[in-house]
């Protein structure tokens, strides 16, 4: 006859095995779960408003890239300036509200960086590039080729001061060429010597490819060949004095993201 010693001892070696089949089958199952809740954690919506100041060559791009980002983030609305890199990056420096830069160029960004009082709170990401391409008529009227064409006696040719991005790349282009070209005038941004040149109150000019595709048939295009031709670089950053950092942060990365680049790459825009 057991004694009732003995029938406990028993006992508790039998929980004892089924306690360590249990904890074993435990461990085995804690990890998938573990993963699962990683792969489904969605990333958190941002909210409010921020004001984007961007080169005149991103107008219609960063349109669609705004419309994009607030689709994606129903709580969020941006504002765009579009100008001269340089006319932004002084209008920041000055005090503008601004919570996102981007420059067609790095001169003006750094010019951004550098700023006291002013400056970007990361450093800038560069998106896109761009090259240049000589802006006629419709039809070519003036039979353009090439930019030794740009020096023809009679020849109106427009283009925007060296501080402007177009105007220091287009001055690069007619120095590689050994061109020396006085123009008509002046123009404020890209979109000033498209329109001069699709109004028939210019002859030509030297603008981004991109902006030649957005006159459509109200102009053409010269190729300029690339032992001439300049790559546009574009960074965008956050400001410093940015109100809201962290939706201004979601729209640089949504910006240099998939959906950022298919649609800049819709326009033309090139990768970096």
């Amino acid at each position: 006859m057991r004694t009732p010693l003995r029938n406990l001892l028993v006992l508790s070696a039998f929980l004892g095995l089924v306690a360590a089949g249990c904890g074993d089958d435990s461990s085995t199952t804690a990890s998938p779960t573990t993963t699962l809740a990683v792969t489904t954690t969605a990333a958190p919506k941002v909210t409010g408003d921020i004001t984007v100041l961007a080169a005149a060559s991103l107008t219609d791009s960063f349109k669609e890239l705004g419309t994009a980002f607030e689709t994606a983030n129903p709580g969020s609305k941006v504002t765009f300036s579009f100008a001269a890199s340089s006319a932004l990056v002084t209008q920041i420096n000055q005090g503008a509200p601004a919570d996102v830069f981007a420059s067609a160029d790095t001169a003006n960004m750094d010019k951004l960086t550098v700023a006291t009082g002013a400056g970007v709170s990361a450093a800038p990401v560069t998106f896109a590039t761009n090259k240049l391409q000589i802006i006629v008529g419709k039809g070519n009227p003036k039979g353009i080729t090439g930019v030794a064409d740009l020096a023809k006696s009679g020849l109106i040719y427009v283009t925007a001061a060296p501080e402007v991005p177009i105007g220091a790349y287009a001055k690069q282009v007619l120095e590689k060429a050994k061109v020396t070209v006085t123009p008509k005038s002046l123009e404020a941004d890209v979109k000033s010597i498209v329109n001069k040149v699709t109004l028939g109150e210019a002859d030509a000019g030297i603008v981004y490819t991109t902006d030649v595709t957005a006159a459509g048939d109200k102009a053409v295009g010269v190729t300029i060949p690339d032992d001439l031709n300049v790559i546009a670089i574009y960074p965008i950053a956050v400001t410093k004095a940015t109100k809201n950092s962290s939706a201004a942060t979601a729209f640089v990365s949504f910006v240099a993201g998939t959906q950022g680049q298919t649609i800049l790459a819709k326009y033309g825009f090139t990768k970096p």
